[in-house]
């Protein structure tokens, strides 16, 4: 397969996309996995080719939140080695389970995503009295799944995560959405250094996402401290839910 350099440029723009909604909403793969879709790549190809990409969002993002991730090391690290190990465990997953299983779990997990963000104000509201500040069972078990699916797809990763941490510690919401971008950035490391060893990522596009994701993200990191969330959540919820349709008929009338 072979991207020429207007679709090159596009899947950069992509990518741009996808870094700001990933740092803002939890949503990065939400733009770029339709974006690789659309430039011609199988399912499970584009997903591997998605998550070595969105290395970039990870990056991007550690630089813009600076501010934000100052203080947090002592907690973040347990919660990275948890999420990392959740990473490695969801693609293994994808690597051992077959291209057709994927195709038609996909749509479920994208509507799924998009419900959840869309949602994510009131799971918020409904987490406001909590104050534990540290990684307990519970929360380590959860953000081992977050980690998980995170490894096998990611889409709205992002914001389960950031539930989940509204949850268990009482900050200002710019620094849990910081941490959240970082834990969820290492559950796709290590699922996207087993994709690129398996020879089935498609570089040039990869390379174009992340080049993009890596702009958009530290955009977005900024914008989040100053920018409501909601009109772009709604958006890219309701966008995400149409995307779910499409891929689900796709795949069940095939």
């Amino acid at each position: 397969m072979i991207i020429g350099f207007g679709g090159f440029l596009l899947l950069v723009l992509a990518g741009v996309g996808a870094g700001l909604t990933g740092a803002t909403a939890g949503l990065a793969s939400l733009v770029s996995y339709p974006a690789l879709l659309a430039a011609g790549l199988p399912p499970v190809i584009a997903n591997m080719t998605n998550t070595v990409a969105m290395l970039g969002t990870t990056a991007g993002a550690a630089v813009g939140a600076r501010p934000e991730l100052k203080g947090q090391g002592r907690r973040l690290l347990p919660l990275c080695l948890i999420t990392t190990t959740g990473g490695a465990c969801g693609g293994l997953v994808l690597l051992v389970s077959s291209p057709d299983a994927f195709t038609v779990v996909v749509p479920w997990l994208i509507g799924g995503a998009s419900v959840v963000l869309m949602a994510g104000p009131r799971l918020r509201r409904m987490a406001e009295h909590q104050e534990h500040r540290g990684i307990g069972p519970l929360t380590g078990i959860a953000a081992f799944l977050v980690g998980v699916y995170g490894g096998y797809f990611g889409a709205a990763a992002g914001v389960l995560m950031l539930a989940l941490l509204t949850t268990v510690w009482s900050q200002a919401l710019a620094r849990t959405n910081a941490a959240k971008n970082i834990a969820t950035g290492t559950a796709n490391l290590i699922a996207a250094l087993v994709f690129a060893f398996t020879g089935k990522v498609f570089w040039p596009a990869a390379i174009a996402v992340c080049l993009g994701s890596v702009a958009g993200s530290w955009l977005g990191s900024v914008l989040v401290r100053y920018l409501p969330a909601t009109p772009l959540r709604v958006a890219i919820g309701l966008g995400g839910l149409c995307l779910a349709v499409v891929l689900g008929w796709q795949a069940y009338s095939g």
